[in-house]
């Protein structure tokens, strides 16, 4: 299974990318963020529409999509890695997470995800949110290996 992380706007060099890439590095899966920006200068449902747009064209053609959403459901860890444990083993082939820009996902972003989720009802960052999914990925890997990186 591939998985990919398609993220509106560009890393930048600091903590944030340094955790990305640390628990990038530790996942055995091939793992690729592709990054998109919107060149235009506009703002509101204009951008979210525009942005949706880049999202939807980096997102490989036949993958499961997941949708990173304030208005997703909270999952444990365990059962995170229990979804991902099953599209690994129910053959899907491409694995491929969105992070919105600053407004939000389009609607009809939202719309394709076969699941949308969130990290709590607090407000991320979204460069520390690549973080902290690239950790529950490699979280999900241990927990689906038993390794015992996960403890309750």
């Amino acid at each position: 299974m591939r998985v990919w992380l398609i993220a509106v706007g560009r890393s930048r060099p600091g903590p944030a990318r340094d955790l990305f890439e640390e628990y990038k590095g530790r996942i055995t899966w091939p793992f690729t963020l592709r990054e998109v920006e919107c060149r235009k200068r506009v703002e509101g449902d204009e951008l979210k529409r525009l942005e949706a747009q880049l999202l939807l064209e980096a997102i490989p053609p036949g993958a499961t999509l997941v949708a990173l959403d304030e208005r997703g459901k909270a999952l444990p860890s365990e059962t995170f890695a229990r979804q991902v444990g099953i599209w690994r083993d129910g053959g899907v082939a491409d694995l491929a997470f969105v992070i919105g820009g600053a407004d939000g996902l389009a609607e009809e972003v939202r719309r394709r995800a076969s699941l949308l989720i969130a990290f709590g009802p607090m407000t991320w960052p979204h460069m520390m949110v690549r973080g902290m999914l690239a950790e529950q990925l490699y979280r999900a890997q241990q927990i689906l290996a038993g390794h015992p990186y996960h403890r309750v």
